[in-house]
C-alpha cells in the first residue's frame, strides 16, 4: 500500500512541475500531509476487525490530493463577510410622482346663478317720528336678516337727531354691527352717477338680495315709480331695498315714510338718480 501512494505522488509531482511549477510546493505540502497521514490510516485499519476494513483506493487518495491542494490555496473572500457600503441604485422619479396639483389648474366649482326675481321677507314698520327714517329703514333691512331692533335702539347707534342721520356712512357702520361678517360697503355718489356706478348699484343690491341682506339708501328729491306713484323728499330720505325683479334692472322699495304707501318698484336707473349726491349700503 505504501508503495503505491509514494508511486502515485511522485507521477503527481512530475505532471504538476511539467504542467504548473507554480503549484509544486503546495502539491509538496499536501504530499507530505498525506503521507503521514497514510501510515496512520493503514495502522488503523490494521488493528480495525477484518470485516470493518475498508480498502484505500488510488481514486480516494487522489481526491484526498486534489482537496489538500485546495486547501492551501487562498480562498477568495466571502461576499458576506463585509457588507456593501454602495448606496442603492434609485431610478429617476417618474412625471407623475413629480406631479402636484396646480391650484390654477383645479376646476373650481361655479357660484349659483342668481334668481331672475327676489323679494326678502322683512318686517315692515312706518317711521315712528318724521326725522327716524334713518333708523326705520336700517330696522326694516335688518329684520330681512331676521335680527329684530327697535328705531330707537338704531336711532341712538346711527347718531340720529331731529336734523336727521348723516350719512350712508352711519348706516354702514350700524348694519355691519349688527349683521355677522360686516359685509356691508358704502358707495357714494358725488353727481349724477355714471353708466358704470349704476352697473355697479344693480349687481350690489343683486348680490345683497341674494345673501338675505336688505340695502339702505340715502335719496333725495323726486322720483317716479313704475305704477306712475311720485315720491318727493327735497330734504333726503332713507328707503331699504328688499328686492329686485328682472335681473335687478328694477327694485323693491320698503318706504317708512307713509304706511299707506309702504313698499312699491322702481328702475335701477331712476334709484341711482335718486341717490345722486348722496350715497348707499350694500
Amino acid at each position: 500500500m505504501e508503495d503505491l501512494v509514494k508511486h502515485t505522488l511522485k507521477r503527481q509531482l512530475r505532471r504538476l512541475a511539467t504542467e504548473r511549477p507554480y503549484q509544486i510546493v503546495a502539491a509538496s505540502a499536501a504530499a507530505l500531509v498525506i503521507a503521514s497521514t497514510t501510515g496512520a490510516l493503514v495502522a488503523g485499519a490494521d488493528d480495525a476487525p477484518a470485516g470493518a476494513r475498508t480498502p484505500t483506493t488510488v481514486a480516494e487518495m487522489r481526491s484526498d490530493t486534489v482537496a489538500s491542494r485546495g486547501e492551501l490555496r487562498s480562498a477568495p473572500p466571502s461576499a458576506s463577510a463585509a457588507p456593501s457600503t454602495a448606496a442603492p441604485a434609485t431610478s429617476a422619479a417618474s412625471p407623475a410622482a413629480k406631479a402636484t396639483s396646480n391650484p390654477d389648474l383645479t376646476r373650481k366649482p361655479t357660484p349659483p346663478k342668481p334668481p331672475a326675481t327676489k323679494v326678502l321677507d322683512y318686517d315692515y314698520e312706518a317711521q315712528n317720528t318724521y326725522y327716524n327714517c334713518g333708523p326705520a329703514a336700517t330696522r326694516n333691512a335688518l329684520s330681512a336678516s331676521g335680527i329684530d331692533r327697535t328705531q330707537e335702539e338704531l336711532g341712538a347707534e346711527l347718531g340720529t337727531t331731529e336734523m336727521g342721520t348723516n350719512s350712508a356712512e352711519d348706516t354702514t357702520r350700524v348694519l355691519n354691527a349688527e349683521v355677522k361678517g360686516s359685509p356691508y360697503r358704502t358707495r357714494m355718489f358725488a353727481g349724477t352717477p355714471s353708466s358704470a356706478q349704476i352697473d355697479r348699484l344693480q349687481a350690489d343690491v343683486v348680490k345683497a338680495i341674494t345673501d338675505g341682506r336688505g340695502v339702505v339708501a340715502n335719496v333725495v328729491g323726486d322720483a317716479t315709480d313704475t305704477n306712475g306713484g311720485w315720491h318727493s323728499y327735497g330734504g333726503g330720505h332713507y328707503i331699504a331695498v328688499v328686492g329686485y325683479k328682472d335681473n335687478g334692472r328694477t327694485v323693491r322699495i320698503a318706504d317708512s315714510a307713509n304706511a299707506a304707501d309702504p313698499a312699491y318698484w322702481i328702475t335701477t336707473i331712476d334709484l341711482a338718480n335718486w341717490i345722486a349726491t348722496r350715497g348707499y349700503s350694500a
